[in-house]
């Protein structure tokens, strides 16, 4: 479906487009307790001065110069790109080129019912020349993945990635794959179909080298496999894969390897099939351990540019942990579950949100859902993945006209933000993500699942 963007705002507002700088970081800050401090560095927001008389006096009135080609969007421009040259997006005049749309400022080529930076970076994500097959469903009596359960609510995995165990209760695939330092792969298998990781295979395969994870598969049938990051716009090297015995983590009696995220280890897909993408509805989450993260941008999972550029408010709709403040916050000090809507790290729609309460669980589910079309509407969904059920910290609107309508692009990301600013640490275990807006009880059906999973001895 393609996005309509919306319109431009009052021409009296001026606003100072900045561009995106990232925060390299360093090692988490007293990571075992989880004692994390906000980097120094990182993406800029923009702001706007108020126009006043001196201390105590406003003006009566503001002279808004119109500079075309300044990069501030000023009063009477459609657009402002920094520069007079027709090509790309926005002409001499400040106004869109065919085939263009612009908001805020920012001129974008429209691609499939998305946004990219230019027309040659349009892919279009509707999966013409692949085969998806899904995991047959779950014979009658068995315990359902969640990806099972979402199926069942409407709403089936397009993305489903886990180090740990299958998320279907019928896939017999391999999870992930691990490299050695001579260049040899193994994949890894669950023990049985359904199962846990059969984590064996990797210890014999890794026992004399070096390994690194080099593949996280997709169980869903949609090919959306992750591999490391390519270059992207704040960091123009491609990520490092996770070494891939870093972290053995015992879950239910059976020994495997969680994902151990350093900063500069991050992992993409910028041509995934089935995603959402425009303001179509979407639902995903990830488990991930709640003592370890930092301050540093970004530690996220799920709907990323597929141009690894950062394109505005509205192109990234991912789930993120961690404690970066740079533009928004919930209570404390985190960490906090927030959505990643580009441009802004979002606990509600309005920072700091004080509902979204810093979280100190082991391991924590954390959830982000957005709406269909027209509702500007997301909602946030945190949780013990250990213990206990669901809780909602936000369930509104939008943060601001900038992201209505939402400008998704369905590319896939996992340790990273949506233009490649990965210095943010984390640990991660699984992860799915659906074009469906699911229903509460289906949540809470799939929190359930991870209990019985993560909370077992």
């Amino acid at each position: 479906m393609k996005a309509e963007l919306p319109g431009l705002i009052a021409a009296a507002l001026v606003v100072a487009c900045g561009a995106k700088s990232v925060d390299l970081g360093n090692e988490p800050l007293n990571e075992a307790d989880g004692n994390a401090k906000a980097a120094s560095g990182g993406r800029t927001s923009a702001t706007v001065d108020s126009a006043t008389g001196g201390s105590g006096s406003t003006s009566s009135s503001v002279v808004v110069p119109h500079s075309c080609g300044d990069g501030k969007w000023d009063a009477g421009e459609a657009c402002d790109d920094g520069n007079s040259e027709a090509g790309d997006g926005c002409n001499a005049d400040c106004s869109p080129e065919p085939g263009w749309q612009c908001a805020s400022g920012v001129c974008s080529w429209v691609c499939d019912g998305y946004l990219v930076a230019s027309p040659e970076l349009c892919t279009p994500g509707a999966c013409p020349d692949r085969l998806v097959t899904p995991p047959a469903p779950p014979p009658g009596g068995a315990v359902k993945g969640p990806c099972d359960i979402y199926a069942e609510d409407g709403g089936p995995c397009v993305a489903a990635h886990s180090t740990v165990r299958s998320l279907y209760a019928t896939y017999p695939g391999p999870l992930y794959q691990v490299k050695n330092a001579n260049g040899a792969t193994r994949d890894i298998m669950p023990v049985t179909p359904g199962g846990f990781a059969n984590a064996a295979t990797q210890d014999t395969f890794c026992a004399q080298t070096a390994c690194t994870i080099s593949i996280v598969y997709d169980q869903s049938g949609h090919g959306n496999d992750l591999t490391k990051a390519p270059p992207g716009g704040a960091k123009l090297t491609p990520g490092k894969e996770a070494n891939a015995i870093q972290l053995p983590v015992t879950v239910g009696f059976h020994q495997v390897y969680g994902l151990r995220l350093l900063p500069g280890v991050a992992y993409r897909n910028n041509n995934a099939c089935g995603t959402a993408t425009g303001d179509d509805p979407e639902t995903e989450y990830m488990v991930v351990a709640g003592d370890v993260y930092n301050g540093g941008c970004c530690f996220d999972y799920g709907n990323v540019e597929r141009d690894s550029r950062d394109d505005g408010e509205g192109a990234v709709e991912a789930v993120n942990f961690g404690a970066v403040t740079i533009w928004g916050k919930g209570a404390g000090s985190g960490p906090w579950v927030m959505g990643d809507l580009e441009n802004g790290l979002w606990a509600g729609d309005v920072t700091p949100y004080q509902g979204n309460e810093s979280l100190s669980f082991k391991l924590v589910t954390a959830m982000v859902k957005g709406d269909g079309p027209g509702k500007n509407h997301w909602t946030i969904k945190t949780g013990n993945a250990q213990s206990g059920s669901l809780h909602t910290p936000f369930d509104g609107p939008r943060p601001s006209a900038r992201y209505v309508p939402m400008r998704k692009q369905g590319g896939i990301g996992l340790g990273a933000a949506g233009d490649n600013s990965n210095a943010a640490v984390g640990n991660f275990f699984e992860g799915v993500m659906t074009a469906h807006y699911s229903s509460d009880a289906a949540d809470a059906a799939v929190q359930a699942n991870l209990v019985a999973t993560y909370g077992a001895p």
